[in-house]
């Protein structure tokens, strides 16, 4: 299960190094308002989707929270489906959609799980309701 704080489920991004210091900034400079997940993540996980509405916890690489972000939009769809609107939301600069679909493959090949087209993704879009903890 992914950790609770202040009864709301909590949103980890990236990794918990520079990078999530990095993507949370984005958030709470309200530049990234959408990510995507690996559908297994929830499986191995045994957590249910997010729906629109749900507010979590947006932790940094220590687990304590820098915001709360509420969910906007939540879309199950193929790696390769993913839209460009979704992409470019992620605010993390990727000038195209191949540009965006090479980072994320590179991303999680390096954690181990490799995406092929057909891999079933999560794309969640938030906006944030809180900075700070």
């Amino acid at each position: 299960m992914w950790p609770r704080v202040d009864g709301m489920r909590s949103m980890e991004l990236g990794t918990p190094d520079a990078l999530r210091d990095e993507l949370n900034s984005l958030v709470l400079a309200g530049k990234k308002t959408a990510t995507t997940g690996l559908l297994s993540e929830y499986v191995e996980e045994t957590e249910g989707l997010e729906f629109v509405g749900e507010r979590l916890a947006l932790l940094d690489r220590e687990s304590h929270c820098v915001g709360v972000i509420e969910i906007t939009g939540v879309e199950v769809t193929s790696f390769t489906d993913v839209r460009w609107e979704h992409a470019a939301a992620e605010g993390e600069g990727d000038a195209s959609l191949d540009a965006w679909r090479a980072g994320h493959r590179r991303f999680w090949e390096r954690a181990g799980t490799p995406v092929e087209d057909a891999t079933p993704v999560v794309c969640l879009a938030f906006r944030l309701v809180t900075a700070g903890g």
